[in-house]
């Protein structure tokens, strides 16, 4: 029979005796360890993870409370890899590959546990997935092997890594008072009432706590605590030719406390409702290609995008990946002057909370600080336990939400200059450029929502980043003139070869990630930065039907 190589783990000592689902993990697991070594081909690894989360969403309206709830639930989702680290049920399959694995063939879809700490319905629960999972597994296996295209692929399939113990104490209940925010968002969009062309004034609070447990047969016992608040304010106005404007401001903290205060909160609402204000007789861009400066947040979004993806080292072993950099390790591929860093390590950059932070990743794997660019050159991947040609073991970034088999993804991300210069100086160089392009205008692009990016082989490789407030920089001198329904376009290698210098001051962008293994958190901090060249084209257009009547205001009645 083939030797299983599991570490039985100890349950239910030290500081675990205090926390009912991780000894009931443990147990459960140690039970079906014994169990498999039974049986005539066993799983050579099995792992639970348990993702145990409260949530409060609390929105509001034009000054009105529209909804507040809370809701808690736990998540597992089992991991059953059957065969041995070199090929295993999660071996490419022929035409059922993507982002470097077999979907649902090393987990199944993640199932819900109970919250009551019962242990006896806890251990059904894992025993039950356990079992379709292990099937599941043990077939796919067989299927592979039988396939020419499978076998001929000799890549591992599965790294190995040094099993971790780290347990941190559970987190206290009651940790913000729900009246006191319900009043707070209320009143912070209470401002959007002033404007009778605003179609929306929304603002919506989310609080989560989350503590995630990892264990698995090779001795990892990870329990990890995540609890932060997430503040949005959104706004949209009607434009004068009826287009629907948007607008949006977040802020980011590990607790309530870390927020900005009430005043601070509102001068924003302000802010936005003046540039919203602004944006409604704004004139509608047109297609342009030219010289632009991309301020730090919008500059951390396109790297996010555009080059944060192309460096995930699991979709590089899809060979319906485009690979952009696979074969470039030790090559320039960004200005010399770049160096981009991942650091899941980094609680805090400038005193302010980084949303891509965390100690282990979803895979038990202690996290690190990687540099995938030094000084233009491409030094590695971002790595999960997939393991490439060129990187063999995982760097601590195999992540994933509740429900989803975790593979390589970004965490803070830090694009940092050697040489810097002055935002003055970018302006300069701005107005120089589009002189001697021949443009009346450069771009200025303040701020971003977001953006996506594609990067298999049978969709263009393109990019399209979102950006919310854009800015005319005039050549002759005349003030900065905001437009409206502008779109960043373009492709990788060709924006990347346009950077050319770097502001001094970095800010930073913290959002939520969506890809292969689900949504997660991340940041990216980036200086402003200088393109010789960008490409831009119309944003579609939200039109809604022009009113019958007018907004109601209080004078009326």
């Amino acid at each position: 029979m083939r030797k299983i190589l599991f570490v039985l783990l100890l349950a239910g000592t030290g500081v675990s005796a205090q926390d009912v689902l991780l000894d009931v993990l443990t147990e459960e697991l140690n039970r079906e360890v014994k169990a498999f070594a039974k049986i005539e081909s066993p799983p050579y690894y099995l792992a639970y993870r348990v993702n145990d989360i409260s949530y409060t969403q609390i929105e509001s309206s034009f000054g009105s409370l529209v909804q507040s709830y809370s809701n808690r639930n736990r998540l597992l989702f089992t991991t059953v890899r059957v065969g041995d680290y070199q090929f295993d049920n999660t071996h490419p399959a022929e035409g059922g590959r993507w982002g470097g694995y077999n979907e649902g063939a090393a987990g199944g879809n993640a199932v819900p546990i109970p919250v009551d700490d019962s242990p006896e319905a806890i251990r059904y629960s894992i025993w039950r997935v356990t079992q379709n999972s292990y099937k599941q597994a043990r077939e796919t296996l067989k299927s592979l092997k039988n396939s020419a295209a499978s076998t001929k692929n000799k890549l591992e399939d599965f790294s190995k890594a040094s099993p971790e113990k780290f347990i941190e104490p559970a987190l206290t209940e009651n940790w913000f008072n729900l009246a006191e925010w319900q009043d707070k968002v209320r009143r912070y969009s209470a401002p959007f009432q002033k404007n009778a062309d605003m179609v929306s004034g929304d603002v919506s609070l989310q609080l989560v706590s989350e503590r995630k447990y990892f264990v698995s047969s090779e001795g990892s016992s990870v329990v990890q605590n995540q609890r932060y608040v997430y503040l949005m304010i959104n706004g949209n106005i009607r434009a004068k030719d009826g287009d629907i404007v948007p607008l949006h401001k977040s802020f980011f903290a590990f607790t309530p406390e870390g927020l900005p205060n009430d005043e601070v909160v509102l001068q924003e609402v302000d802010k936005l409702i003046s540039i919203l204000t602004k944006l409604k007789d704004a004139p509608l861009a047109e297609p342009y290609t030219g010289p632009a400066i991309l301020d730090a947040q919008v500059a951390g979004v396109f790297f996010h995008e555009i080059f944060g993806h192309r460096v995930e080292g699991e979709r590089l072993r899809n060979d319906m990946d485009s690979q952009t950099f696979k074969e470039k390790i030790n090559q320039q591929v960004l200005n010399k002057n770049l160096s981009v860093i991942f650091d899941p390590t980094l609680k805090e950059f400038q005193g302010k909370p980084l949303n891509g932070f965390y100690k282990y990743d979803d895979e038990g794997v202690k996290a690190q600080r990687v540099v995938v660019v030094d000084n233009g050159i491409l030094k590695t991947f971002l790595m999960s336990r997939t393991p490439l040609e060129s990187v063999k073991t995982s760097n601590g970034h195999g992540r994933a939400d509740a429900s989803s088999d975790p593979v390589s993804r970004q965490s803070n991300l830090i694009v940092q200059p050697t040489k810097s210069v002055t935002f003055q100086d970018l302006r300069k160089l701005l107005i120089q450029e589009a002189k001697k392009q021949g443009k009346p205008y450069g771009y200025y692009f303040k701020d971003v929502v977001g953006g996506f990016t594609t990067t298999d082989r049978y969709n263009p490789n393109a990019f399209n980043i979102f950006p919310t407030e854009v800015y005319r920089v005039y050549a002759d001198g005349r003030p900065d003139e905001l437009v409206r329904g502008v779109d960043l376009i373009g492709t990788p290698l060709a924006m990347f070869a346009e950077i050319t210098a770097a502001d001094k001051q970095a800010a930073i962008f913290t959002g939520f990630c969506g890809a292969e293994s689900g949504s997660i958190p991340v940041t990216a901090i980036s200086p402003s930065l200088f393109v010789r060249r960008i490409e831009t084209q119309k944003k579609p257009q939200a039109d809604i039907e022009t009113t019958v009547l007018k907004t109601p205001t209080t004078n009326e009645y």
